[in-house]
């Protein structure tokens, strides 16, 4: 998703303008898979259009953020925008029998559809037991919101070596409190190695170098907004010209409110 110096702002491509030059745009020299984090039904759509992402994630927030009223309609409108590719939804319950009840129903949605199962209630009990039972029964399962090393054992530890799962690491969220990821992100990719259809995710990203790290790290999967999947397009861009386009930015802004001294 590269492009040249003359065709970046400051602030790098838009999903539509990233759609609109993906015939001429070179992929990212990356290993880890980019997915698109979201609940824009027309971002979503272009991402997929532009084939610059290979798989997409949504949670309730999102959703709710986006101003969906109805959960399965949003989920039915975005299976068809995605055109096919990997999507992930999440249980809305907060005990394990009916979290267990709507990953069966969410996983009947479309045969690429993954369920995001948090690692645990809001209670705090885990859910590697429903995890478990479902990975078993060959649902491909996004256990999610996971932050310690103690849970990434327990998910590689309960999921069925032969379903494709993923842990969903929120390392913008381990970040945030002052911790480097990149040691723990490391670290849970050598606990989930005995598991090949287990893929590390990282979460949360805060910004575009969290890909870089993502991949250096080993990491399979990293999810990122709309804004940060268009920064992609300023890899390598020359920074004495990025330098001059943020000048020109705070002028032009100055100018049209109308600021004097």
């Amino acid at each position: 998703m590269r492009a040249t110096n003359e065709e970046l702002s400051s602030e790098g491509m838009t999903l539509t303008e990233v759609a609109q030059q993906s015939s001429s745009v070179a992929p990212l020299p990356l290993r880890v898979t980019l997915f698109l984090d979201g609940a824009d039904l027309d971002e979503m759509e272009a991402a997929a259009r532009a084939g610059v992402v290979e798989g997409f994630t949504t949670n309730p927030t999102l959703i709710a953020k986006a101003g969906v009223a109805h959960y399965r309609r949003f989920a039915d409108e975005a299976l068809a925008r995605v055109n096919g590719a990997p999507i992930s939804f999440e249980v809305l319950a907060d005990d394990l029998p009916t979290m267990a009840a709507q990953a069966r129903e969410i996983a009947s949605w479309g045969p690429r559809v993954s369920v995001k199962v948090p690692v645990t209630t809001t209670s705090g009990e885990p859910t590697l037991e429903i995890v478990r039972e479902l990975t078993s029964d060959g649902l491909s399962i996004n256990v999610t919101a996971v932050m310690t090393l103690d849970q990434v054992v327990g998910v590689a530890e309960c999921v069925h070596p032969d379903v494709q799962t993923f842990v969903s690491i929120f390392a913008g969220r381990i970040a945030d409190t002052g911790r480097d990821p990149c040691p723990f992100m490391r670290e849970a990719v050598d606990i989930c190695r005995d598991k090949p259809n287990l893929r590390v995710l990282w979460a949360s990203p805060r910004e575009v170098l969290n890909v870089y790290q993502a991949d250096a790290c080993g990491v399979h999967v990293i999810v990122l907004t709309a804004e940060l999947l268009g920064k992609l397009s300023l890899r390598n861009k020359d920074l004495a010209e990025f330098s001059r386009e943020t000048v020109q930015m705070f002028y032009t802004d100055a100018v049209k409110a109308g600021y004097t001294l």
